[in-house]
Parts: structure tokens; sequence; C-alpha cells
């Protein structure tokens, strides 16, 4: 099975980010008579519709923040078990009853993080070595749809133009599957942080030290006192998201 590389890396460079607008989400998502109105797209995305496109994927991941079910600060039990049973899988040879588990836990913690792109990975990899290859390709969509929307909020590149996201874990799950390790990330503003590489690298004659990412969402109704616990990312048994031509 091809892990390695990401359809979603192979658009172009965006010349102009789809910075996310608050009124207009706001505005958007909760028309009924509008194409993006939220309850009607988020049916079609748990339905696994393949006709939404990457203005769609826009209003539904950053219009989720406006939904009473986005909590990004509340606890998901489910990961740490989805990803414990992921970190003892042999890609290559799974069992089909870690597979089924997988499946049915991921569906769990995807209640609380619909949008978790090392979740949708999983739910995809677990689908397709069960052979059905309908719910591989519609989770390896909404994977690629969601990272398409960050990607598109901003270059990540400075301060002034941060990647937009709606849990910090979906910042680490970006950059692993572009490919980078992180060192420590650290907050440089009050809505704004920066994550380094573990590895530099260039590009056009600059060299890039890591990326800027916007988590003022996760913040919105912090609780007084609370400190944020990090997840892990997909980075095990070298499982890469999934790869469709």
């Amino acid at each position: 099975m091809n892990r390695l590389l990401l359809t979603f890396l192979l658009m172009p460079m965006l010349a102009v980010a789809k910075v996310p607008d608050e009124e207009d989400i706001l505005g958007r998502t909760m028309n009924t008579g509008s194409p993006y109105y939220y309850t009607s797209l988020r049916l079609r995305y748990d339905m696994g519709d393949s006709t939404l496109t990457d203005e769609d994927y826009h209003y539904l991941y950053y219009g989720y923040a406006y939904q009473e079910a986005y909590k990004p600060l509340e606890a998901n039990p489910y990961v740490d078990r989805v990803l414990m049973l992921a970190a003892a899988l042999n890609p290559d040879m799974p069992e089909r009853e870690t597979l089924e588990e997988i499946v049915s836990v991921g569906r769990d913690a995807l209640k609380k993080d619909p949008f978790s792109p090392k979740l949708l990975n999983l739910m995809a990899f677990a689908y397709g070595a069960l052979g059905d290859k309908e719910q591989e390709r519609a989770y390896s969509d909404r994977m690629n749809g969601v990272m398409r929307a960050i990607l598109a909020s901003g270059d990540g590149l400075s301060q002034s133009s941060p990647r937009h996201i709606l849990l910090f874990d979906h910042a680490l799950d970006v950059l692993a599957a572009e490919g980078f390790s992180c060192g420590k990330s650290r907050i440089v503003s009050r809505s704004v942080e920066f994550v380094p590489l573990a590895v530099s690298y260039v590009v056009e004659g600059k060299k890039r030290k890591g990326f800027y990412f916007d988590f003022s969402r996760v913040y919105w109704n912090k609780p007084e006192g609370y400190t944020y616990k990090r997840d892990r990312t997909w980075q095990f048994n070298n499982l890469k998201p999934r790869v469709y031509k």
C-alpha cells in the first residue's frame, strides 16, 4: 500500500491565502438559504459526499468553531486508545481484530474531533486494510479536504500569514503529513504559535525554520487556569497519509 505521497500536496501554491473571515463564515453557515448552511454541509461530510469542494471544506472546517459540539479543550480519551492500537500495528501485516477496533474506537474519537487529520488517516488505513475501498476513499477524501483548507488559510511563513487551526494537534498533523519533524512549539502572541522544524530547509534561497499557526479559536472559551495537553501525531510505524491518484 502506497502511503508516502500526499494528494493534497500536489495542488499549486495559492497566490492569495483564503484567510478565514469570521463574519463571512458565521453568516453563511448559519443562513438556511446558503449553499454553505452548516447542517447541510455537515450531513454531506458525514455521508462521505465526494462532490464537496475546497470551498465547502473551508466553511465546514472553520464553521465548526461556531457549533455547540466544538469543545477543543475537552479531553478526548478515545484518541489515546486509537493511537495505542495503531502504534502496536504492523502496517504491512495488520491483524483484522485490531483494525476493526481502530474503526470502532476511531468513530468515537471523531465525534469529538471530526476534522482530525490523523484520525481520518487512520480510519482510511484501517478500512483499506479491511478491504472496504469505499470507506477508505471517503475518509481519505475527508482528510485531504481538511488539509487543503488549513494549507489554504495562510502560508505559515510569518506571524502575519499563519495557517489557521481548530486544535493544536491539527498543526502537528499537517506538518507531519508534509514530511516535517518538529521541535517544541512556542507561543509568540495571544493568537499565534511558532512550530520549529527539527531540520531547516531552503526555499527560493531563504531558510525556513518553522511555521506559524493561528490558534485563537482554541481559546475562545478557555476555562480559567486550563493547560492543554497535546496528543501525538501519526508518526509511528511509518504510517503515512493515504494516497489516491
